[in-house]
């Protein structure tokens, strides 16, 4: 009996708190909140400033992978086979379409030593050893996606995880709303105002990380797709041209 009449008092003591507030405003709404309903908008705010600092870092790489994937297919389209491409990427800054011909290159200079320094035709490569130079490609594009999907993760367990929350505290805000018109014995506006109040906001909270977060995700990981079929596609062509100056 003990404990269910301290469990009442500290009910009925949210309920005093939350009906002798004055809410002029959602900073008021805010600062006067129930400290479970502080506790998921601070975790909400914590969540929104990781994800636009994602949001903000993904952007400015990927714009440079773009700008550095144009001038490699600047460069290619300028060059006259495998060997001036090779030379003229000195010049280039480090990309993935860089680093993936870099691997092939010097994977298969090590299965024909000199192959690339000659005109001649000469044997070409195995079926067993075209087969490896096909897995180290896929390997280096492998290691390009995985470089470029750091970050989206989090986005997408941001903009999943979110509106749980808002959701959260919007069961609190109920909560409370319920506590109020059980404590007064009346369903007026002045016992659930307060808890309905903290239930919208946590619900908008939640909201507005999440649409952010989701969009963002959605967006590069499109975009992401989109690079790593013109990377398949670039490892496709440098297989081809191989073939295409008898270097295979």
């Amino acid at each position: 009996m003990a404990g269910i009449g301290i469990g009442v008092g500290g009910g009925l003591e949210i309920v005093q708190d939350l009906s002798a507030r004055v809410i002029d405003s959602p900073i008021d709404m805010i600062l006067g909140a129930t400290l479970p309903t502080k506790i998921i908008l601070t975790v909400l705010a914590a969540f929104s400033l990781v994800s636009w600092v994602l949001i903000i870092w993904k952007f400015r790489e990927l714009r440079a992978v773009n700008a550095r994937a144009d001038d490699f297919v600047f460069a290619m389209a300028g060059a006259n086979g495998l060997v001036d491409l090779n030379d003229a990427l000195a010049e280039l800054d480090d990309s993935a379409f860089r680093r993936v011909f870099r691997e092939g290159i010097a994977f298969f200079s090590e299965l024909r030593p000199g192959a690339l320094e000659t005109t001649h035709v000469g044997d070409g490569l195995s079926p067993t050893q075209l087969e490896a130079l096909w897995l180290v490609l896929e390997k280096s594009l492998s290691e390009e996606k995985d470089e470029l999907a750091h970050g989206l993760p989090w986005l997408a367990i941001i903009g999943s995880v979110s509106p749980l929350l808002g959701l959260m505290g919007t069961v609190v805000g109920v909560m409370n709303s319920f506590i109020g018109i059980t404590s007064q014995g009346s369903a007026n506006i002045a016992a659930v105002a307060p808890g309905i109040a903290e239930a919208l906001t946590t619900t908008v909270a939640g909201l507005a990380v999440a649409i952010p977060a989701v969009i963002a995700y959605n967006h590069y990981a499109s975009r992401l797709r989109l690079f790593v079929g013109e990377l398949e596609g670039f490892a496709s062509e440098f297989v081809g041209t191989l073939a295409r100056e008898g270097r295979l």
